[in-house]
């Protein structure tokens, strides 16, 4: 049975605290003792940042105390406190810094691992992901999750768990001066306080993932647009790209002003609960101040306290916010990690080895859904050595083929043979390594020519790309070039012509020098002078290697070995063009089509 336009395993639950776990091992990474150490260190600094903001609202108590005495020996002692008050800020704030200075390795390391874990997942995933999906929304998606880690770990260890350690404090240190009445009021503020923050962020995170669904709608269509901008100039549809684009970042717009104004609501009630607390602890002290109990210090003392516990605390909800966004934002990265691999090696997949580049299909069935086969039950074999053409209608499945051949899909039964192996037993990497392709669409990188001619093979010098481009006849316009090999050739290659980047294809197929070569249409893009100049190479080059042509025009492959004609997915005909001529079947209909066009042209 054909598989399905896409499987995936089931979506994250961003609601779930157990996304957390999928990103620890990026905290606490096992092979890396030196980040643990940094973590440790980190974390002690925090303590002792924590501890000397808790011991500030003594030092300050005591000289305002020692203040409102008689001036004497007392405004020594005052002196002292606040200039070890002081001295006390100025050390909290260093601890914090030397902190972050200590962190950021691990931060960036985290980051920089979990990109590279998506990045390569993405490579592996089959190409029927790539193009069901669009390049905008998963680059977006990506920079988000990745983004979100080094904050939710700077959070988790520098926010929250501080936090908590100044919470249990406070209630101590109240406990031990006031009571329990301030402990209790402190502890109930915090709860609700919580638990106000929790609603409305569960509310904003609703928000906030519409809000990135739409953002990630909005860029992917400004991408699709811009990279087809070719094409919306020949129809002269820059007001309907115009157009579909302000609906998107319209839609956008009004997701984000309900967000922002979900945060105003928020910041609101958390004020109204933390002042509240202020103001009744505060009336408290001076209540107990105009009983002779306590003393001016003490509501000073009353005051700092609650002041460094509200600053964590407004921070916290903050935090929490930032913490479920990541949440969402990851939950969308590892939901694209865990898409299935459609095409994926067996357990110990041996490399392939090709002594003799043959090539067979035995009785192939493929499509690419369910609905619609494109081949049926299709066999034929390609001996070593041989050029072998293969023509038909379009849609009749000769670039599947292609597809099949590189193993970017596998096909619902049958087998494919290169040198009696059967290409799904082993290993990918090894496959597409016998194989060199010129396609009909040669995309190339936005880089220099030489950069994208050298791709075809790691490691090539100088001396063979140049052989490359002279072989493919393009070095005597690349010599032409003001830049020569260093021009850049724009995104997808734009800069060049479609004839100037077929034969970079050409030239990086070449360097590549596989033991099988296939052609898609691989003249297309060229007038009939070097088109001629093209084939006479790659006759030469194809002498002593298996060439599988994929044509639409007959011309360039009368010479072949042997002729394929496909029809709706079956092989209709075989043989020589002599062959097929004298047959006077589906291939000398074709031919003599297109000779009544070149004689109309």
């Amino acid at each position: 049975m054909p598989p399905e336009n896409q499987t995936q395993t089931k979506p994250i639950d961003a609601e779930s605290w157990a996304i957390l776990k999928r990103f620890l091992p990026y905290l606490w990474p096992r092979d890396n003792p030196g980040l643990r150490r940094r973590i440790v260190i980190a974390l002690m600094l925090v303590l002792l940042a924590k501890a000397v903001t808790l011991a500030l609202p003594f030092a300050y108590k005591k000289a305002v105390d020692a203040m409102a005495g008689e001036v004497g020996e007392a405004a020594m002692l005052a002196m002292a406190l606040v200039l070890a008050y002081g001295l006390g800020r100025f050390a909290g704030t260093a601890f914090d810094n030397l902190r972050n200075i200590v962190f950021e390795r691990v931060g960036q390391e985290a980051t920089r691992h979990l990109a590279e874990d998506v990045f390569r997942r993405l490579h592996r995933l089959s190409l029927r992901f790539h193009l069901s999906r669009r390049t905008g929304e998963v680059t977006k998606i990506i920079e988000r999750g990745t983004k979100s880690i080094d904050s939710m770990l700077y959070f988790l260890l520098f926010n929250i768990a501080p936090t908590i350690i100044e919470l249990v404090a406070v209630a101590v240190i109240f406990y031990l001066n006031f009571g329990w009445g301030l402990v209790a009021a402190t502890a109930f503020t915090v709860v609700a306080y919580i638990v106000v923050t929790q609603r409305i962020t569960e509310w904003r995170t609703h928000l906030r993932r519409e809000m990135n669904d739409l953002d990630g709608t909005a860029l992917s269509r400004a991408v699709d647009s811009l990279l087809n901008y070719e094409t919306v100039k020949y129809f002269g549809a820059e007001h309907r790209e115009e157009e579909r684009y302000a609906n998107s970042a319209r839609a956008y717009s009004e997701a984000a002003i309900k967000s922002d104004a979900s945060l105003g609501m928020l910041n609101i009630a958390q004020a109204l609960i933390t002042n509240l607390l202020m103001a009744g602890a505060m009336a408290y002290t001076v209540w107990g101040w105009s009983r002779g109990q306590l003393t001016v210090g003490d509501l000073v003392f009353v005051n700092t306290y609650l002041m460094q516990l509200f600053r964590p605390l407004d921070l916290l909800g903050f935090v929490y916010r930032t913490i479920r966004q990541g949440m969402v934002d990851m939950a969308q990265m590892f939901t694209l990690m865990d898409t299935e691999v459609e095409v994926a090696d067996r357990p110990g997949a041996p490399a392939l080895i090709v002594r003799r580049p043959t090539l067979a299909f035995e009785n192939v069935r493929f499509g690419y859904e369910a609905e619609r086969t494109i081949l049926h039950d299709l066999s034929f074999e390609v001996p070593a050595g041989s050029h072998t053409a293969i023509v038909g209608p379009s849609g009749a499945g000769k670039s599947t083929i292609a597809r099949l051949l590189f193993r970017f899909y596998d096909p619902w039964s049958g087998r494919i043979l290169i040198d009696g192996q059967d290409i799904s037993q082993v290993e990918q990497k090894s496959l597409r390594a016998a194989i060199g392709i010129v396609p009909q669409d040669s995309v190339l990188f936005n880089d220099t020519i030489g950069y994208n001619i050298a791709y075809g093979r790691e490691g090539a010098g100088e001396e063979e790309i140049v052989r490359a481009a002279r072989d493919a006849a393009i070095l005597p316009f690349i010599e032409a070039l003001p830049d020569g090999f260093e021009t850049e050739v724009g995104e997808r290659g734009l800069k060049l012509s479609g004839g100037e980047k077929q034969r970079v294809a050409i030239a990086r197929a070449l360097l590549k020098d596989p033991p099988i070569l296939l052609l898609d249409e691989a003249t297309s893009a060229l007038d009939s002078r070097t088109e001629q100049g093209i084939l006479a190479t790659l006759d030469r080059v194809s002498e002593h290697r298996t060439t599988l042509a994929i044509a639409h025009r007959l011309s360039t492959i009368a010479d072949a070995d042997a002729i394929l004609v496909l029809e709706h997915g079956r092989l209709a005909e075989r043989g020589t063009h002599a062959e097929l001529l004298c047959a006077d079947g589906l291939y000398a209909e074709m031919w003599a089509r297109q000779a009544v066009e070149r004689e109309e042209a």
